[in-house]
């Protein structure tokens, strides 16, 4: 199972407890939502339905596509403001 870097903005960091980065081993986003709401609770968890998702500086949209080992995933909750 690949380990990846997985890095928090704004209000996900917020909900992941002001937790900046950590790593986790998941094989896919889908393997890892479930992961980071089981460790960090239900509030990350809504953050994570609504938040998009970048992998190595790409945005995924196929959240059952397999992940690289050792990629950087970055998750980005949707921003107000214009």
């Amino acid at each position: 199972m690949p380990t990846l870097t997985v890095r928090y903005f704004a209000g996900a960091r917020a909900a992941a407890n002001g937790t900046r980065d950590e790593a986790v081993d998941a094989a896919t986003l889908d393997e890892l939502k479930v992961l980071l709401t089981d460790r960090h609770g239900e509030r990350l968890g809504v953050v994570l339905k609504a938040a998009s998702f970048l992998v190595d500086g790409l945005t995924c949209h196929d959240q059952s596509a397999p992940l690289p080992t050792g990629a950087t995933v970055d998750i980005l909750p949707p921003f107000a403001g214009g």
